[in-house]
């Protein structure tokens, strides 16, 4: 009877290695600077206690006796299927307001300009030994969107869904640590200076209306793979915007977000088992999602330096920067640094605007890149 108890409580002692022991820690240390740093706690904290109930004795969470876990269930059912991504799509797209976009449309040209770094990582991921498909999911990281990573990185290289999804959240949560270094870097005080002419037009209701349905169709139309992608984000715009729905609304920015972010979390920390997660590729991804996301910041930054060649009226460069997709991180970021050097510099809505372009621009690159890597392979 003794020998039975205690080689019950044996064999789960006896499935610990060094290997789950280093995940206990990056698991707690993914909680501690969620806790501590406020760094990104809606995601990182479930994506710590996930990576370490998947590596407590036996995986019994993933699998256990031919039966799958609760956290691969969720893992199958909401990331597998693109559903939470998705579910989160509608929320953000609820929280979106374009009216500062529409007043400034010519800083959609930031959104594109701040993604050049998807492609530019792709090259170089490939020239590093990773496939183009993992490759692919890598160089989305720069776009600093996770959704957009996440639904990327199921459809491509679902392997490497645990460490893109811990590099690509703890880059957005550095975003105010990373981006000001990189925009100093490429600017002088007087370009920071620079002040920007305050737009109030009147944008007529119908045109708010309009644009989401329009934006759909047109990008489904010519990146059709990006459907679901540009589809759930401007379908939770329009429920926005409609004027009709306010519960509905706030209940997709709200409720909805929380649930399905805190489910997606803890079932991506379910996805990094030791024995696929502590590889050395995992450090390449690292130093890979961290040059993606700096050369998207300062491609931006360098695009707005272009610009003024030809301008009269100059632009503040570092609205640049905000075409990445941190949104509303990377326009609080900007106005603080406008701020500091300027206590009277307001370039907050500008900003937004080009924050705003930013993530229209990384769900349009996602969906390039799920288009062009199919034709890429077969060529």
């Amino acid at each position: 009877m003794l020998n039975s108890i205690l080689a019950f409580f044996g064999e789960g002692l006896a499935a610990i290695g060094w290997q789950q022991l280093l995940m206990y820690g990056i698991g707690i240390a993914l909680i501690w600077v969620s806790i501590a740093k406020d760094y990104e706690p809606m995601l990182l904290l479930p994506i710590g206690f996930g990576a370490i109930l998947v590596n407590l004795p036996l995986e019994v969470v993933w699998q256990h006796d031919g039966a799958a876990g609760a956290i691969k269930i969720l893992f199958d059912a909401g990331i597998l299927t693109e559903v939470f991504p998705l579910l989160i799509f509608i929320g953000v797209g609820a929280m979106i307001d374009f009216g500062p976009l529409f007043q400034r449309p010519w800083l959609m040209l930031f959104g594109a300009a701040a993604h050049l770094g998807i492609f530019v990582t792709i090259s170089l991921a490939v020239a590093l030994g990773f496939s183009l498909e993992e490759a692919a999911c890598i160089g989305v990281i720069g776009a600093a969107d996770g959704p957009t990573t996440i639904f990327i990185t199921t459809k491509l290289a679902k392997d490497l869904l645990g460490p893109i999804m811990v590099v690509a959240y703890s880059y957005m949560s550095l975003v105010p640590i990373i981006q000001p270094p990189v925009i100093k870097a490429l600017t002088s005080k007087n370009e920071r200076l620079i002040r920007m002419q305050a737009v109030d037009h009147d944008i007529p209701r119908v045109i708010f209306i309009i644009f989401p349905i329009a934006v759909t169709i047109i990008c489904s139309l010519l990146v059709p793979i990006a459907a679901p992608l540009i589809g759930f984000l401007m379908f939770g715009n329009l429920v926005r915007e409609s004027g009709v729905l306010a519960k509905l609304s706030s209940t997709a920015q709200n409720e909805l977000s929380n649930i399905v972010t805190l489910l997606l979390g803890i079932s991506v920390g379910g996805s990094m088992r030791a024995e696929s997660f502590l590889r050395p590729e995992t450090l390449l991804i690292m130093a890979l999602g961290l040059f993606a996301f700096i050369f998207n910041t300062a491609g931006g930054v360098l695009f707005a330096k272009f610009i003024n060649l030809f301008l009269k009226k100059k632009i503040n460069p570092m609205l640049g920067a905000c075409g990445i997709s941190a949104f509303p991180m990377s326009s609080r970021v900007i106005q603080k640094m406008a701020l500091k050097d300027d206590p009277s510099n307001i370039i907050l809505m500008h900003a937004v605007s080009a924050n705003v372009s930013g993530q229209l621009g990384s769900v349009v690159a996602g969906g390039l890149v799920l288009a062009l890597i199919p034709i890429l392979i077969g060529g």
